[in-house]
């Protein structure tokens, strides 16, 4: 059976940062007599600024033997040099994980990839900061070709340029979904503290990584959350976490129930004509973006139209409300209906004129 494979949900927690022995230590024994599968602590901090606090290094290591060894507790750091996996295998950790800042390099990846080889280790991969499912792909595959059995993703959310809808980092949920439908095998954890930033959002966001059939969660934890040396503001007390599992509805994936199996097959009939439909208006909307294109071609015009484009995402979005349905959802949509007719019309305008 998979290390990663129990109960749902599967739950690492512990501070962001060791920051002391004691600290360490009284963090891992109100853990204890929780239903915690990981206990985490950073060891090595990779800091956007320097000067910041950036780990206790080697000392946090022998802190995390003490964890396992009063506590019964396995531990996981996070590694971003060979270096860092040989201290780790010395000192007994018992998982890895990768971090979304080394995620985004497959050459340092492909370091760390090499230095497991042999080595049976389970290890976590972070998404990249970027939202690119193909490099968080590629990233956990180097792992799976080191020989790695025991792989899984955590998903802890997306740099952008503001905090939009109030998160640290967007969560982008289709980036994960994407990652497990095609790899349908792999677990997949949350990272509610750091898409958040804010420890007052931290069930919310676990309910709804649980809502979409995520495996478990990855939650920042410390004794005196608002005195920590580094992310405060989404670290929570063992107590609140206590409370947070406690509230947390885990559903199921399947159901025994035949009347509601019958409901879902009606309506999945339903949605998959609509769907047909939907593809087929797609295919006719783009044979009347080559016919522009064919307009524009004769009339040397450029493809992609400023006036026009703001229309469109006026009169589609106001459409959208009329009908319940978020205008940033249908702009969105159109956003990428837009760009294949603009590709659709640069193809004919490149296309040599038939005399």
């Amino acid at each position: 059976m998979s290390f990663f494979k129990s109960a749902k949900p599967f739950v690492i927690a512990g501070p962001c940062s060791a920051e002391t022995r004691e600290q360490v230590l009284e963090t891992a024994a109100e853990l204890g007599n929780m239903n915690i599968r990981l206990f985490r602590a950073g060891v090595w901090k990779p800091r956007t600024r320097p000067g910041s606090f950036e780990g206790s290094g080697v000392a946090a290591l022998e802190w995390l033997r003490e964890v396992k060894q009063q506590y019964g507790l396995p531990v996981t750091i996070e590694v971003a040099e060979p270096a860092h996996i040989e201290l780790a295998l010395k000192y007994g950790i018992d998982t890895l994980w990768i971090g979304a800042r080394t995620t985004v390099n497959p050459f340092q990846v492909q370091h760390l990839a090499d230095a497991v080889k042999g080595v049976d280790i389970p290890v976590m991969i972070k998404n990249p900061v970027n939202t690119d499912v193909d490099l968080w792909q590629g990233a956990i595959e180097r792992f799976e070709k080191a020989g790695i059995k025991n792989v899984a993703a955590i998903h802890r959310g997306f740099t952008g340029y503001s905090a939009a809808g109030g998160y640290r980092n967007q969560p982008n949920w289709p980036i994960p979904i994407e990652l497990k439908r095609r790899k349908p095998e792999l677990p997949i954890f949350c990272d509610p503290s750091h898409i958040t930033g804010n420890r007052n959002r931290i069930a919310e966001v676990s309910q709804k990584a649980l809502d979409m059939h995520f495996d478990g969660l990855m939650i920042e934890t410390h004794p005196r959350p608002d005195e920590a040396w580094s992310d405060a503001a989404q670290q929570i007390t063992p107590q609140a976490l206590k409370e947070i599992l406690a509230g947390l509805i885990v559903r199921d994936e399947f159901t025994q129930d035949m009347t509601a199996l019958m409901q879902l097959d009606y309506l999945r009939q339903l949605m998959d004509s609509l769907d047909a439909e939907i593809i087929d208006l797609l295919a006719k909307r783009m044979e009347l973006s080559e016919q522009m294109g064919d307009v524009k071609r004769n009339c040397n015009l450029t493809a992609f139209q400023p006036g026009r484009w703001r229309e469109i995402v006026e009169t589609r979005g106001e459409r959208a409300m009329e009908h319940n349905l978020s205008k940033e959802f249908i702009v969105e949509l159109y956003e990428k209906i837009h760009h294949e007719s603009i590709r659709k019309q640069l193809s004919v305008l490149e296309s040599k004129k038939v005399e």
